[in-house]
């Protein structure tokens, strides 16, 4: 296998374009818009050249690099500290049970409230994959990078991470949520929220958001119906994040409903069971498969290879040596291929 992750460069920002204009809406981290992936590009560049040891605000951008042709197919961002810049706002879904004597009944309303209960997690987001690359687990593997990339960096993230994932959009690339909720109160369709949003960030909702807890009873059936679901494109990426150990815990983005993801970074599966070994020796007989990763900041790179154990550390298969620029007595970290 060719493909390599690795920091984002200047030079990534026509395929990063090219990618957004394929992700179809609601993908606000991967905004079609030169100059927001600019700025991101710029982030993340002061991001890997800092070296800071210590938790910050922070953007890393990776992308997916096909090695034998030199071409982007894919990226991803990590989050060090969200809501630092400006709020992180979610809705959570809560019950309010009330009972009444004199009909002798228990009435349960769900509500929504809009709150600020996330703020300082880290965030793993932004994952696109081109949809001539969807096979092989190179989702898998850009996924799974960031964990790799985390365990590598661990005083610079927060104690809890979280992943929002994209909610149901319909075929007119609208979002029932949005329509049935936010919409009415901004004059404004979901694309074009999530456009202004994306380049000019959340301050709008502080601005104009309703404060009050909000009945779901009182949505439309639609806007009900999609509070917690997931875009069908992005179920196998729940279930991986499920894998991982992260859960839903009633908190939806405001934008879409869809749900968002949270978990323990310590408790993370590839954080939790990653392995730092020295290479003692490259050869073709390197046994188990693995998602291995090497260097730091702007030097890290991961991808899928081989590993075997030696009394003094581990070899690796040469193809995969190569990829991520490891040789005798490199620093790898690991973790089992799933």
């Amino acid at each position: 296998m060719s493909f390599v992750i690795r920091a984002a460069r200047d030079s990534d920002l026509q395929h990063l374009y090219e990618m957004a204009k394929l992700t179809g809406g609601g993908f606000t981290n991967l905004p079609p818009d030169r100059k927001a992936l600019r700025g991101k590009l710029d982030r993340s560049s002061a991001a890997f050249a800092s070296d800071r040891d210590a938790l910050g605000d922070d953007l890393f951008v990776l992308v997916l690099e096909n090695t034998a042709t030199g071409e982007v197919r894919g990226t991803c961002q990590i989050f060090t500290n969200v809501g630092q810049s400006h709020p992180f706002y979610s809705y959570r879904l809560s019950t309010l049970a009330q009972h009444s004597k004199e009909l002798n009944r228990t009435f349960r309303a769900e509500m929504l409230a809009l709150t600020t209960d996330l703020e300082g997690c880290s965030e793993v987001g932004g994952l696109f994959l081109h949809p001539a690359e969807r096979a092989g687990g190179l989702g898998m593997l850009l996924a799974r990078s960031r964990y790799l990339f985390i365990a590598q960096h661990r005083a610079r993230f927060a104690d809890r991470v979280l992943a929002e994932l994209r909610g149901v959009i319909d075929e007119a690339g609208g979002s029932p949520f949005w329509d049935g909720l936010a919409g009415r109160f901004f004059g404004m369709n979901f694309q074009d929220a999530d456009q202004f949003n994306a380049i000019h960030g959340h301050q709008f909702i502080a601005d104009l958001f309703p404060k009050h807890p909000i009945y779901t009873a009182m949505l439309s059936e639609t806007a009900r119906a999609a509070i917690g679901i997931p875009h069908p494109s992005g179920r196998a990426a729940m279930r991986m994040l499920e894998n991982e150990g992260f859960s839903y815990e009633n908190y939806v983005d405001i934008f879409d409903g869809g749900p968002t993801m949270i978990a323990r970074t310590d408790q993370v599966r590839s954080i939790r069971d990653a392995v730092s070994a020295r290479v003692t020796a490259i050869g073709a007989g390197a046994g188990d498969a693995a998602l291995i990763a090497t260097g730091r900041l702007s030097d890290f790179r991961c991808g899928y290879g081989r590993l075997g154990t030696t009394p003094e550390g581990v070899t690796i298969d040469p193809d995969c040596a190569t990829r991520i620029g490891a040789g005798i007595d490199s620093q790898i970290i690991s973790v089992e291929r799933a």
